[in-house]
């Protein structure tokens, strides 16, 4: 199937959202190249590096959302279990193992076909949904790798919520 080009002329950069929104919150952030921005947030649970790029080929704005836990290969068969029954609650985005870096992800990316411009108000919510989606599993991931717990053990951990008072 031949690749159909059709040039369109955005407002701006969509990083530059994502840029904007960064200086505002005052969080640490980093652009050395037109298409790729990173920044870094504090988790409750661990400081998430989140990389937001511009894939010009599909109109879409891409965020990847890792955490520093290495899976050893010992836990790698345990952690993509977790994985995919952790994907099977999510509405937004999924988890991914990144194979090269045996690092976990999250990713998820919006479609700008068109040359619609992202708002202020999606790219905060990418980077919201992003990190929130990664400190509710956080553990589970500790869990499954550190503690040999296997993937249902460690989602029904974090999954377990508290009713009433005691």
């Amino acid at each position: 199937m031949p690749q159909l080009h059709i040039d369109i002329d955005r407002m701006e950069h969509p990083l530059d959202v994502v840029e904007r929104l960064a200086s505002s919150r005052h969080w640490i952030f980093d652009r050395a190249e037109t298409d790729e921005m990173s920044v870094s947030v504090d988790g409750r649970w661990a400081d998430y590096h989140v990389a937001f790029t511009w894939i010009e080929d599909v109109e879409a704005l891409h965020v990847a959302c890792a955490f520093d836990i290495k899976v050893p290969e010992r836990r790698r068969t345990e952690v993509l279990q977790l994985i995919s029954r952790i994907n099977e609650q999510l509405w937004v985005g999924h988890f991914d193992l990144w194979s090269s870096e045996n690092v976990v992800m999250f990713r998820h990316a919006l479609l700008l076909a068109g040359g619609a411009d992202p708002t202020h108000g999606q790219c905060e919510t990418m980077l919201r949904v992003s990190v929130e989606a990664c400190e509710r599993y956080f553990q589970a991931f500790q869990f499954v790798i550190w503690a040999g717990k296997s993937a249902r053990e460690a989602l029904d951990s974090v999954l377990f919520e508290t009713e009433g008072e005691a």
